[in-house]
């Protein structure tokens, strides 16, 4: 596979959708693998999710501490939380259930670029930060936005779908007056059922990532797609998304 063309370096990639189940947490854990493997970057996974899935997804065991909430305040350094994967050039700064509580509390300080301040800051240790966004609409997607430098929207091959982009497109206008670009992903794409193919047909230019074994085996293998099986479809697949992220990031996709 070739490399990329060169990309603007600390670039944060919101994975963020409005409705859950979209294969938002295996997207956001099998690009921060590309990002590393395919760019050589340093990529860091940071999961705002309180499910905790992209930790699971690398094999991190949770702790029973309860510092996300605390990192995203500014009341502990990031560096405290954060884990390093057995993947090389792969980090994660985990989630937990203190998450839960963290909007009404970011309300309630009304720091609103919190988190863009703290991207902008991990950006001198991470050329990629990837962020595995809760599927809610409130303060915390709101910072989600205006931190983001692209969006990506996994959107299942569903009437439901196109609700859901069109809620992503509100809640980024609404947010912030610097409009990220956003990257719609067809996600779970199976090419035997006939709305699958028809949405894909409708939408030629979305990249689009399969319903496939290999990406299920993501969650038993706690390994990503391109470590599991790096010659399969679906490797290819995530390696040409990966390709499209990094032209938008250039400014050229």
């Amino acid at each position: 596979m070739s490399k990329p063309s060169a990309a603007p370096a600390g670039a944060t990639i919101a994975i963020y959708s409005v409705k859950g189940g979209v294969g938002k947490t295996t997207l956001a854990a099998n690009l921060a693998w590309f990002a590393a493997s395919l760019s050589g970057h340093r990529a860091l996974l940071w999961d705002l999710d309180a499910a905790g899935g992209s930790g699971f997804l690398y094999g991190l065991e949770p702790k029973d501490s309860r510092l996300a909430e605390d990192v995203l305040l500014g009341e502990r350094p990031p560096s405290r939380l954060i884990r390093k994967t057995s993947c090389s050039g792969v980090d994660v700064l985990p989630a937990d259930e203190s998450i839960r509580a963290l909007d009404a509390r970011l309300v309630r300080i009304g720091k609103r670029k919190r988190l863009a301040r703290m991207t902008a800051q991990l950006a001198a240790d991470y050329d990629r930060i990837l962020l595995d966004c809760p599927p809610v609409m409130n303060e915390l997607s709101a910072q989600v936005v205006r931190a983001a430098d692209l969006v990506i929207v996994p959107l299942p091959p569903s009437p439901l779908s196109s609700r859901a982009f069109d809620l992503v497109l509100r809640e980024i206008a609404g947010n912030t007056k610097r409009h990220p670009p956003i990257l719609p992903v067809i996600s779970m794409l199976d090419m035997r059922r006939a709305l699958h193919r028809q949405v894909q047909e409708e939408h030629p230019n979305w990249p689009a990532i399969p319903y496939a074994s290999v990406v299920e085996q993501c969650a038993v293998r706690q390994q990503p797609v391109g470590a599991i099986a790096p010659r399969s479809p679906a490797a290819r697949q995530f390696a040409m998304l990966w390709h499209a992220i990094e032209m938008k990031l250039a400014g050229r996709g």
